[in-house]
């Protein structure tokens, strides 16, 4: 699962957190503990991806500027509330949001004639609100920010570099946050799974974007946020 979903989240820059999740939820494993389980497997994971990322030149540096620190302090605040308060309750508002946010970008790729822009407008905004919902969903940070920036009109391949680079920092942030206020050592079969998962699936991954052309990439990004929102909406809606 830490392959697949590390393969998806690194190529696409989304579904890492939301599919692991997913899983471990089904499994049995409380919201607070599978987020943080999720998260801690991330550090290493996210580590990886986004160094390969930087390597193969699939950075922002100005989106990761304005992403990074308003994504750690949501992050953080995120992790935080998610030990006292129940994140379940917002999810069919945001998958609501992302499901609007696919189509879009689905649309803009049909009609996608190879002409991008660097949309900065908000940004620093958008990372705070995706970094603190990525901690209270147990994953959201890419479907949130990569599904805006490339809605936006910034490059896929880009949006999903800088991301994904930013990603590492987010959730280094909210693990300590985890670890200081959550025990939750029973789970590191979970942990340690996921980790070696994503480690390798991550190099790959990054190299899948940079070859993949930026319409079939759109389609990929845009249908994957769809298919994710309907399944978030329809499960809310059947408690």
């Amino acid at each position: 699962m830490g392959f697949i979903a590390q393969l998806i989240d690194g190529a696409l820059g989304m579904a890492y957190g939301v599919s692991s999740n997913s899983l471990l939820l089904s499994l049995g494993v409380p919201p607070a503990a599978a987020s943080a389980s999720v998260h801690t497997a991330e550090v290493v994971v996210t580590g990886i991806s986004g160094a390969s990322h930087w390597k193969l030149g699939n950075l922002d540096r100005e989106l990761v500027k304005r992403l990074l620190v308003p994504g750690v302090l949501g992050g953080v605040l995120g992790a935080y509330a998610l030990t006292s308060v129940n994140g379940e309750k917002i999810k069919p508002f945001i998958a609501a949001y992302l499901l609007l946010m696919g189509l879009r970008i689905v649309l803009k790729a049909r009609n996608h004639r190879g002409q991008h822009r660097r949309a900065y407008r908000h940004t620093s905004l958008l990372g705070f609100f995706g970094g603190f919902l990525d901690a209270m969903g147990g994953g959201g940070w890419g479907p949130i920010v990569t599904t805006t920036l490339v809605a936006r009109g910034n490059h896929p391949r880009y949006a999903i570099g800088s991301v994904n680079f930013s990603e590492f920092f987010v959730t280094l942030a909210q693990t300590a946050t985890f670890i200081v206020s959550l025990s939750y050592a029973e789970h590191w079969r979970v942990i340690a799974g996921l980790t070696l998962g994503g480690m390798i699936a991550a190099p790959l991954a990054a190299r899948m974007t940079r070859k993949l052309p930026a319409k079939p990439l759109m389609i990929l990004v845009g249908s994957l946020i769809v298919a994710l929102s309907l399944r978030t909406l329809w499960v809310s809606l059947a408690r």
